[in-house]
This record gives C-alpha cells, structure tokens and sequence, in this order.
C-alpha cells in the first residue's frame, strides 16, 4: 500500500526527512542536558528511530528498517554534528526546527499506521502503531535524559493528539477504501496543522476534574 501510495524514491526522501528533524531534537536535548557527543548521538539516534523500530518489532518487520537502510541510521549522525557545532544557532531557529518536528509527525502517524495495517493488524491496533511510531522516538528521548515525557505532562502543548487525529483519518479511509496519495497526505497535513495551531494558541490537555493545585510538578 505504501508503494501504492508514493514511488520507493519519494517515500524515501520523506522518511529521511522526518527522521532527521526527530534527530535534531534529540540531540538538541542532550546539549540542554550537558551531554557529550555520544550521548548526543544516542539521543538524536533513539529519537529519530525509536518509534518506527518500536513498531517494525510490533508488526513483525525484521529485520526493522532502521538497521537495514545504512541512511536510516547515518542521518542522525548527521544531525548530531550539525547540532555539536552549530547548535547556538539551531537554537536561534527553535521555532523552525518545531515546525519541521510537526511535519514529521503528521508524516510518521501516517506511514507508521499504513505499515502496521499492511502487516495484517486490524484498524484500531493499526492507528494505535500510527501513534507510537510518531511519538515513541520522543519517549525514548526524554525517559533516557531523565525527564517526564513531554506528552504526559499538561504544561506542554498537545502533541499525541494531533497524531492520534492523523492516525484516525488514515484509519477511516481504510475502513471505507479511499486511502490514496491525497487522502494520505490531507491526514499528514492534518495532524501537522493541529501541532502548529497547538503551538501557536497552546493547547493543552485537561488535567483531572477539580483539582486545586496549579502547580506542574508538586508531587500530587
């Protein structure tokens, strides 16, 4: 179906896309934290790889793409290099590297959703890998830098959603036989919208019903 969807060249250039913004990221973090370059490095590399390796284990796609396209695996040493000696200026650019982050996302929701479907799982388990395959990279990331993932916490503006958005549409052109290029890319396009417009207004996710506290991190 993916074949069917976009030529092996273009699906390529797109998944190296997106891995690469998910590496800068990663390793973005790990100057934030006072990392060395290897731990740059493993960060930009569990970022940009985590979830759609999480997801080819899943589906039963092994070996998983990760360690079978040598691209996969160099284009977040590219991006940790880059972020080792330009990273005040890719810094400066933050909202920019967000930008492209969101397209990566509403991108991997989509392609991660329609590999998982391919390999016989059904809709719902399928948007479920969808999602997984968008955020597990950045899980990954923030579980090994020692902070609360960023899609647990309700001070951060909504990044599951807008993947679980995306990962639904996919889902329901399945259901109803209209997954084609352009159906494909209005659900990428969707869940990036939602993240860019997250951003832009921040929205959040509702935190329990009547409680008090206003406080992000006390305990409760």
């Amino acid at each position: 179906m993916l074949q069917e969807l976009f030529s092996p060249s273009v699906q390529h250039a797109l998944d190296l896309a997106g891995i690469f913004v998910f590496a800068i990221s990663g390793a973005l973090l790990a100057v934030r934290k006072n990392f060395d370059v290897f731990g740059m490095a493993v960060l930009a590399e569990v970022t940009a790889l985590g979830g759609g390796l999480f997801r080819d284990l899943v589906i039963g796609a092994v070996p998983p793409a990760a360690f079978t396209d040598l691209g996969y695996f160099l284009m977040p040493l590219v991006a940790t290099a880059i972020v080792f000696f330009l990273h005040p200026h890719v810094e400066r650019i933050q909202t920019g590297v967000n930008v492209f982050d969101a397209a990566g996302l509403g991108l991997f929701c989509v392609t991660g959703t329609t590999k998982a479907y391919e390999y016989g799982l059904g809709l719902t388990s399928s948007a479920v890998l969808g999602l997984a395959t968008a955020v597990g990279g950045g899980v990954l990331r923030d579980v090994l830098a020692n902070e609360v993932p960023s899609l647990l916490r309700w001070d951060r503006d909504l990044y599951a959603v807008p993947a679980i958005v995306g990962a639904v549409i996919v889902v329901l052109c399945i259901r109803f036989d209209e997954l084609n290029a352009f159906t494909s890319a209005l659900a990428a396009l969707t869940a990036f919208t939602l993240r860019l417009l997250a951003m832009r207004f921040h929205w959040r996710a509702p935190r329990a019903w009547n409680r008090r506290s206003a406080t992000a991190d006390d305990g409760q």
